[in-house]
């Protein structure tokens, strides 16, 4: 989270976005001639991607739907204006269980799950689509492999997490379609005991705003007015602002302060550049609600 900002009250519709330094306010002059209103969303979920903050602010039947979101992940020379987005499943491959010493090799669930990753992993899958605009392609990952413990017993059922980063041309429906494919491929070449079970976990749509829609217009002429050189990007990873776009909501979904090592344990953040980024989102929040400055 980067920058801080002020708020004012929400009349109508609001522009939230995440930020945590304290900042001197806007006037109350200003505050008077906004066209709207302003709130500040604080969310503390955000990094185990549950987003339980964002969730609950949106469920709130007290709270407008805002009209965007801006969303302070860090990066000075990048407006984030897009991302793929994303569908999961674990998927349950099942064995039977015995001893690794037993003279008779049952269905091992171990092997059949290992098949299937290498399944998953030769898949194919399409490039980006040049006609949509956007410019990433889908990408699928296995991301988890959980079964069995110690040495002596073959477990009787392997749990397969799979994560696919989805485009607006290839969807939830073909990815979920893709890992039926193959979870039918295991379960014909290599059948056990039981079919192999898909459980679906998340899915989040793809989005990207043309960079004259707000607010991504607003935060971009505000980062050029400060001179800063920035352009707008289509992220790879998901974020917040998918789960936005979802409801409808448009959202930028990173411009900050630079940063090393992103999600790493030596992850860190530069705030030395700070006011600009804050004199940035300020200006965008007045642009946006039509205030003076």
């Amino acid at each position: 989270m980067t920058g801080g900002c002020s708020g004012a009250g929400r009349p109508t519709r609001s522009w939230p976005r995440r930020c945590s330094a304290t900042s001197p306010p806007i006037s109350r002059r200003a505050a008077e001639e906004f066209a709207g209103g302003l709130a500040v969303l604080l969310d503390v979920d955000e990094h185990t991607g549950a987003f339980g903050g964002a969730r609950a602010y949106l469920a709130d039947p007290r709270t407008p739907k805002p009209a965007g979101v801006m969303i302070g992940y860090p990066g000075l020379d990048e407006v984030v204006v897009g991302g793929r987005g994303l569908w999961r499943a674990t998927l349950t491959v099942y064995g039977e269980a015995g001893h690794s010493g037993a003279r008779r090799t049952g269905v091992g669930a171990i092997g059949r799950a290992a098949h299937l990753v290498g399944l998953l992993d030769a898949a194919e899958l399409p490039g980006p689509d040049r006609d949509s605009g956007f410019p990433l392609g889908p990408k699928l990952t296995v991301t988890a492999f959980h079964g069995g413990e110690g040495f002596s017993v073959t477990p009787d059922r392997v749990d397969v997490s799979v994560d696919v980063r989805t485009t607006p041309e290839f969807g939830a429906g073909a990815a979920a379609g893709l890992v039926r494919r193959e979870v039918a491929a295991l379960d014909a070449v290599r059948p056990g005991p039981r079919p192999t079970g898909i459980a679906e976990v998340a899915d989040w749509p793809a989005y990207r705003l043309d960079a004259g829609r707000q607010p991504a217009a607003a935060l971009l002429g505000a980062a050029r007015d400060a001179g800063l050189v920035v352009r707008a990007k289509t992220a790879g990873p998901s974020n917040i602002g998918n789960l936005l776009a979802g409801a409808g909501i448009p959202a930028t979904a990173g411009f900050g302060v630079p940063y090393e090592g992103l999600h790493g344990i030596d992850e860190r953040a530069s705030l030395a550049e700070l006011p600009t980024v804050y004199a940035v989102y300020r200006r965008a929040v007045l642009d946006l609600l039509g205030a003076a400055d």
